[in-house]
């Protein structure tokens, strides 16, 4: 089972990540098992104080998927460690993309 699949709309790709505010270094750690299914790991700077562990995880997924940071928003999860974020663009690209990582 992948940690993505086709997002709500034709031109999209959601990704379940889980998210670790505040770490020492920044970074995707690459694939987890988490209750819910697999999740691509992903550490932020940033605390989880007014959005700006969010902003941090979609800015740190667009550069990995190299992709403007405002296709990538929150879907769901935006309290949560463990969230659903939507990447808009071509899907053929981005899952080529998630599946190489």
């Amino acid at each position: 089972m992948a940690f993505f699949r086709p997002g709500p709309g034709p031109m999209c790709v959601s990704i379940a990540v889980k998210v670790q505010p505040g770490a020492r270094r920044a970074g995707v750690l690459g694939r987890v098992d988490a209750e819910a299914g697999p999740r691509l790991k992903i550490a932020v700077r940033a605390k989880p104080v007014d959005g700006a562990a969010n902003r941090a995880v979609c800015a740190a997924l667009a550069e990995l998927l190299d992709v403007p940071v405002s296709a990538v928003n929150v879907l769901q999860g935006a309290a949560s460690r463990q969230k659903i974020l939507t990447v808009s663009g071509d899907p053929a690209m981005l899952t080529g993309r998630l599946e190489a990582l």
